[in-house]
């Protein structure tokens, strides 16, 4: 890939992701898989203003090597200097980029059971910590080409030709593959801006789904919350960030405990290195009551079982089915492009800063609200062609939100 693609593709994911502000620290999470973008992306940091830049690298293979050799109380066990970087790093708020390159089927075969207890265990001492953190930094989760996530794409092509191939379809995706990445997302940002806007004026209190797929759904909604989408702003500091590059969604934080009915999966998921492929929900009182999948079946029901409000749902995005990267025909095997293909829904962790005037509450009172809590935020694609989505306002009037897959509006 020509460096100056490259580069502006960097300086997109630093300026326009992390939002960097003259002075801030970063740290950029990253895989052993593109050393050299790591090192531009390092640069582009520095030259957006940041004073140090951390690289925290990671390597699956070793992670499944752990999990096969080290025991539950070891692999859980939070350890003290680690528990001081988390507390330092929530009293100094650093920007924080996280770069995607894993192999989709990177822990297949691990013991996923085990995996589920050493993260609750590390989660007992984590989770205070990173309450404190919840809504006070700048984040952004982008994307680099691994060659086994490449393979996978790409199963026809040699490596080389595999991995320029990811390339150019992150990039695309990215809107960072033609003319000047930040501007393309200023354009886009202003666009999702005005979504937003429509569907926060109309004072909807619930959505249903319906799709020939035997989709047939309804979900309620937190009468604070807002739709959201693309750049967010940081109340602490005056930063704007974009949380995903790419981001084609605009959502909502769902009311935990008000959700009904089947919802069918049009895309596989990649969860914890393993795929979950042709899997269903069904909806009672709130919660997940039934479940099916035709491979990872039991790793689907681990998901569910991680804590109390694993089965609920934290947040509902509408894509069109007319988005660049479905249109772009690659299925990535990775969520934050799939995701970006389709409507889909998230178990788990509600996002409280979706709830208006968020500031303004503790992280308490936004629970009370309706604000699902986990430990998980697990997004599921559920868009198709034929998806109709219709809101429902106080007063009863249905809206058409998507016909025929896309907006009606």
């Amino acid at each position: 890939m020509d460096n100056e693609v490259l580069r502006r593709y960097a300086r997109l994911i630093a300026v326009k992701g992390g939002g960097i502000l003259p002075g801030q620290s970063v740290v950029i999470t990253a895989g052993l898989d593109q050393p050299e973008f790591v090192l531009m992306l390092a640069e582009e940091c520095y030259a957006a203003g940041a004073a140090e830049v951390e690289v925290d690298w990671g390597y699956p293979p070793l992670e499944k090597l752990a999990l096969e050799r080290e025991s539950v109380e070891t692999l859980g066990a939070v350890k003290p200097w680690q528990e001081r970087r988390l507390r330092y790093r929530a009293d100094t708020l650093p920007v924080m980029i996280y770069l995607e390159s894993d192999d989709p089927d990177g822990l297949a075969g691990a013991d996923h059971a085990k995996r589920a207890r050493v993260q609750q265990l590390r989660y007992k001492v984590t989770k205070p910590i990173r309450d404190e953190m919840e809504n006070r930094y700048q984040w952004s989760i982008a994307a680099v080409p691994g060659l086994k996530w490449a393979r996978k794409v790409f199963p026809g092509l040699e490596d080389g030709e595999a991995v320029e191939a990811l390339w150019r379809a992150i990039l695309a995706g990215s809107r960072a593959l033609e003319g000047d990445p930040c501007e393309n997302w200023t354009r886009h940002n202003a666009f999702l801006k005005d979504r937003c806007g429509r569907l926060n004026s109309m004072g909807l209190t619930r959505l249903e789904y319906k799709s020939a797929n035997g989709t047939d759904f309804s979900v309620g909604l937190i009468p604070q919350a807002l739709f959201l989408g693309g750049e967010e702003p940081n109340h602490v500091n005056g930063a704007v960030y974009n949380p995903n590059i790419p981001s084609e969604e605009v959502f909502v934080t769902p009311r935990a405990g008000d959700a009904e009915g089947l919802v069918v999966a049009t895309r596989p998921l990649s969860y914890r290195g393993q795929m979950i492929e042709d899997f269903w929900f069904r909806f009672e009182g709130g919660r997940v009551a039934e479940y099916g999948a035709s491979r990872n079946e039991a790793l689907l029901g681990t998901m569910l079982c991680m804590d109390e409000g694993a089965a609920r749902l934290g947040e509902c995005a509408l894509v069109p089915y007319d988005s660049p990267i479905r249109n772009g025909g690659v299925m990535f095997y990775n969520t934050l492009f799939d995701e970006n293909a389709a409507c889909h829904l998230a178990l788990g962790d509600g996002y409280t800063s979706n709830i208006r005037d968020y500031e303004k509450y503790s992280l308490a009172e936004l629970r009370a609200m309706g604000c699902n809590e986990s430990m998980i935020h697990v997004d599921f694609m559920i868009g198709s062609a034929d998806l109709a989505v219709t809101g429902i306002t106080a007063s009863g009037e249905r809206v058409p939100i998507f016909r025929d897959g896309g907006w009606a509006f």
